[in-house]
Order: structure tokens, then C-alpha cells, then sequence
């Protein structure tokens, strides 16, 4: 059993990683409902907690039925750091995440995200400071670290573990790397064999199958995955890397009424959540995956990602319910 302090999460838990503009509460939801263990918010800018932003502040919206939730916070100040970490955990996350990964210049260039691997003392400090601030487990995701020849994550992974944190997500590339390359999943291995560390850790970058994740489940030692770009528009993908694992044989894929109609339930609570035109605009990035691989499709595509509003969306939907009515996914 996988705990994060007493919070127990099964043998192997699949976590959603914290996407921007992607892990919001439509999105969380479909995937809690095809089998993710625990879920994070998009990253919320300390400073945008402090000064009451609205983005910031609609983000720490959280509901019952996602729980085990947490609550990621980004930054490079440590004392607003801390204070933005106090002001998270009143919204009633079951855990607060550090985000010491993102690797875009407007974050990890000012000292933020994957930018604090520069300055390993300070991550540390930072941690302690946040850890304090808090009473629910704490825990971080990171990167290898900031470019291939600065790479300390063992060291990194132990010292944080003395400050405090009770569970390390790692990204398997380097800042320098962003999302580019492979990720080089055999630092996990190491940090898994340091006999001093004894929190769960979770492997995250490149799991896109459930044949690629019992591959790296069984040659990399890890405690569970974290789970990001494969899930945007296939939530199903939980389930099916759970059923592989249970049985070695894949679910069939899910058949296109049931696209649409986990599609149009994820587009009504993002209109529900931001409004029409938000809404709307922050769905685009999943239908391409909702429906990937279906013949001539590229006019339907087009059309939901240029439509701007509810009724036209649900009109394409159910155009395309009729047109490929006898279509088979593989």
C-alpha cells in the first residue's frame, strides 16, 4: 500500500499530473471517473494568492468527489511561498504540491519551478519553510535536474525528504531538456536505491500506454506514475494502464458514443465552471484526442475548434455521432 502521510492511495496509484489550463475541475473530473488516484490543480502562483488574483483564487476550487486532491503552488520568494502555502491549504486540499519542474521561461527563468534546481540550498529552505506552514503532507515535483551535467536528483530527493516532504513526483528530464528528447527514467532507479529514502516516489514523463507503463513499472522500481500529455483528451487512459497491469490484456478502446458523451459532459462543466467563451476556448486542446485516429475527420475538428459557442459545439457533436455511427475504434 502507497501512503502520502496517512493518506492511502492503493499498490501502484496513477496521480494526473498539474497541467496549466488543463488540470482544472471539468478535466479533473472525467479523469477521477476513469480511474485516476489522486489529482493536482493547475500550479497557482504565490504571489497571484497573495494579491487575491481571480485566476489564482478560482484554482484552488476543489470539490468532494475529486478527493484525494492536491493543491500545487509555484513561486520563487520563499516567504510568500509560505504564506501562499497557508492560504491553499484553508481551501481543504488533502495535500500541497510544490512545482519545482516547470520548465517555461516566464516561471523557471525568474527563480520559479524548475528554475529553483540553479539553487539546490534554497529548494531546500524553501521546502522547510513550507512545510511548517502546514499541516497536511507536503510534497514536490521536480525535474532531474536543470541541465544533464547538473543533475543531482539523489541528493536532491533525500534532502527534501529530511525537510519534511512526503512523497517526490519526478519529471525525467532536465529543465534544459523541456519536454523534448526522451525521459531518462534511469535516475528514478537510483533514487529508489538510496537505502535512506523512504517516501514514495512517482516516475512521470513519456507513459503514453499501459504496455510502456508495465515496462517501466518493472525496470524502474517506482512507487506509481504521474500521469499528464497522454491523458489530455483520453481520460480512459487510467484504466486501461490499471487493467493491463491487473491482467496483461488491454481494455477495448472506448467506442465513439462514449467519447461524446464524456466530451460533451467535460464541455457543460467547463461552461458551467469559466463561462461560455472561456470555456469553450480552454476546451479546444482535448477534442483532437477525444476523437483521434477517425477517418476524414479533420472538417469536424476544425469546426469545434473555432466554434464559439455552446449550441454549435453540441451541434458538431451530434453530427458526428451521426456521420461515424458505425465506425470502430482499435
Amino acid at each position: 500500500m502507497v501512503k502520502i502521510g496517512n493518506l492511502e492511495l492503493g499498490d501502484f496509484p496513477l496521480l494526473l499530473a498539474p497541467m496549466e489550463d488543463v488540470s482544472d475541475p471539468p478535466f479533473r473530473a472525467v479523469c477521477k471517473e476513469n480511474g485516476a488516484d489522486l489529482m493536482y490543480t493547475e500550479f497557482i502562483s504565490s504571489d497571484g494568492l497573495i494579491r487575491d488574483a481571480a485566476k489564482s483564487i478560482q484554482k484552488l476550487d476543489i470539490f468532494d468527489y475529486e478527493k484525494p486532491i492536491g493543491i500545487q503552488i509555484f513561486g520563487s520568494d520563499i516567504e510568500s511561498m509560505r504564506e501562499a502555502a497557508a492560504i491553499a491549504a484553508e481551501a481543504g486540499p488533502d495535500i500541497l504540491d510544490i512545482n519545482y519542474g516547470c520548465p517555461v521561461n516566464k516561471v523557471a527563468c525568474k527563480g520559479a519551478g524548475a528554475g529553483i534546481l540553479l539553487d539546490i540550498d534554497k529548494m531546500v529552505s524553501m521546502t522547510a519553510e513550507i512545510v511548517k506552514a502546514v499541516n497536511i503532507p507536503v510534497t514536490v515535483k521536480t525535474r532531474l535536474g536543470w541541465s544533464q551535467d547538473t543533475i543531482r536528483i539523489v541528493e536532491v530527493a533525500e534532502r527534501l525528504q529530511d525537510v519534511g516532504i512526503q512523497a517526490i513526483s519526478i519529471h525525467a528530464r532536465t529543465r534544459q531538456q523541456m519536454y523534448k528528447g526522451e525521459a531518462d527514467w534511469s535516475y528514478l532507479n537510483l533514487v529508489k536505491a538510496n537505502p535512506r529514502l523512504h517516501i514514495p516516489v512517482f516516475g512521470n514523463g513519456d507513459i503514453d500506454s499501459p504496455q510502456k507503463a508495465k515496462e517501466y513499472k518493472e525496470k524502474y522500481n517506482v512507487d506509481g506514475m504521474m500521469i499528464g500529455r497522454a491523458s489530455i483528451g483520453y481520460p480512459w487512459i487510467f484504466n486501461e494502464i490499471k487493467h493491463f497491469l491487473a491482467t496483461g490484456e488491454m481494455l477495448a478502446a472506448p467506442g465513439l458514443e462514449e467519447r461524446i458523451n464524456v466530451a460533451k459532459k467535460h464541455l457543460d462543466f467547463s461552461v458551467q465552471w469559466k463561462g461560455e467563451k472561456q470555456g469553450i476556448l480552454e476546451m479546444r486542446r482535448h477534442y483532437t484526442n477525444y476523437f483521434r485516429g477517425m477517418p476524414n475527420f479533420k472538417p469536424f475538428r476544425t469546426e469545434m475548434v473555432t466554434a464559439e459557442t455552446y449550441e454549435h459545439v453540441a451541434t458538431i457533436l451530434d453530427q458526428v455521432a451521426e456521420v461515424y455511427a458505425d465506425y470502430q475504434f482499435q
